[in-house]
């Protein structure tokens, strides 16, 4: 074990000593940070951007029904005709002009107004006058029918269904998504890393390989401990690239704003204020429903099980990266290999974000846990919504016993792998390694 130690050593001082590694792990939070920064610049000038429209009512229905927002200010014209109105609006740069024609009968209107503008308008500006005609001509119909609108209103039932469980643990439509949120960023985060790291493993073991030097290290050291090694060594460089981005993002995320004098909680995206207005308008109340779910999740169950799975899941697949790596003599040549690898990653993906967020607990998604190609992805994205604990203890146990067997699979290939050179292996030969 000690020749394995020592493996892992130079393996990771290797890594981290990179000048590629040493770069990319400084640059990739500044580039990541860089683009929040400018995202929330730009949604911060979007948001001081007021938006004018002019409106010929010639119906002369909506006159108080158009009230000003903070980024849509609304005029009225008159004493023109259209073609006036039009020409106006697009001298003084109005953003659009709303032309609603006078009609014999309101249920026209649905077909009648016309909105001009020099480009197209946003579809959330078109959403909002919608529904303000609508529901001010859905009013007039409602009195020209001669039905009081207050009754109705007062009649009206809004249904706002409560969630809880046979043990009485209540839940909520809201907490459902935070689930779905936590779990499918730790699959995501799994996935991410198995790609990247695993393609840095089968990197390291080509460029061994074609500069003969895994034949000095081979004759030294068994291949089995050579691989683990090597496995080992890369993981722990990238667990430590994984927590220097963590710390940096962290600590720019808080500096940069301050310094550039942006004020990140101002920035409302279109998505945060249908957010608000599905809340009852108060985001006060909507963040502390979301700080209740948050600590109804099981936060320390799914940190446990992310560690065991993420070390399980990547120590997988990476065992059949450095297989591959050792097979081949290019990175070119790792393309035929590379598919059936990647399948059942994106299958994993696939069955988490379609099938768990309809039925956590199906048993489509109980047997794409267990599977231990898809398990790390899979058991990840359930777990927030509440897993026997024996079902996630099974599930480790096969992905770790799997990947036993997969080091003994990918070590039969890399002791041979590591010393073919000029040919490029077929599957049928790959079978033949095996054997010997």
């Amino acid at each position: 074990m000690n020749h394995l130690s020592l493996i892992i050593k130079r393996e990771y001082l290797n890594k981290v000593r990179n000048k590629s590694f040493i770069i990319m792990t400084f640059l990739t939070p500044l580039i990541m940070v860089g683009i929040f920064t400018l995202v929330a610049y730009l949604s911060n000038l979007n948001s001081n951007d007021v938006r004018e429209i002019s409106i010929l009512d010639e119906s002369g229905l909506f006159t108080n029904s158009f009230e000003d927002t903070s980024s849509l200010k609304y005029t009225f014209v008159s004493g023109q005709s259209l073609n006036e109105a039009k020409k106006d609006s697009e001298e003084s740069n109005n953003y659009g002009l709303l032309y609603i024609p006078k009609v014999d009968d309101i249920q026209e209107l649905a077909e009648a107004t016309v909105f001009f503008s020099e480009d197209s308008p946003s579809l959330g500006v078109m959403d909002d006058i919608e529904d303000i005609i609508r529901d001010e001509a859905n009013k007039i119909r409602l009195s020209q029918a001669n039905i009081d609108i207050n009754k109705i209103e007062e009649l009206r039932i809004r249904v706002d269904t409560k969630l809880e469980t046979f043990e009485g643990e209540k839940t909520s439509k809201l907490g459902s998504g935070l689930k779905l949120a936590f779990g499918g960023l730790a699959g995501y985060i799994l996935f991410m890393f198995i790609i990247i790291y695993g393609n840095m493993i089968m990197r390291s073991v080509i460029e061994e390989k074609t500069s003969r030097i895994i034949e000095v290290i081979v004759s030294s050291v068994k291949p089995v401990k050579l691989l683990l090694g090597k496995i080992f060594g890369t993981s722990l460089a990238g667990i430590t690239q994984f927590l220097v981005w963590v710390i940096l993002i962290g600590v720019l995320m808080t500096v940069v704003p301050l310094i550039l004098g942006i004020d990140v909680s101002s920035v409302q995206t279109p998505q945060q204020e249908a957010l608000t207005q599905a809340g009852g308008g108060d985001i006060n109340n909507i963040m502390r429903d979301v700080l209740i779910e948050f600590n109804n999740l099981p936060i320390l169950n799914l940190v446990i099980m992310f560690i065991f799975f993420f070390i399980g899941g990547y120590l997988l697949y990476a065992s059949l990266y450095a297989a591959i790596g050792a097979a081949v003599d290019s990175e070119t040549d790792t393309q035929q290999f590379m598919l059936p690898i990647l399948m059942p990653l994106i299958l994993a993906v696939y069955v988490g974000f379609f099938t768990v967020i309809d039925n956590p607990h199906g048993t489509v998604s109980q047997i794409f846990s267990y599977i231990p190609f898809t398990s790390p992805v899979v058991m990840l994205m359930r777990i927030p919504f509440g897993v026997p604990i024996w079902q996630q203890i099974l599930s480790v146990v096969i992905l770790f016993a799997t990947f036993m067997g997969t080091v003994w699979f990918a070590a039969k290939i890399y002791r041979v792998g590591i010393l073919m050179y000029g040919k490029k292996p077929t599957y049928k030969e790959l079978f033949k390694w095996l054997k010997y």
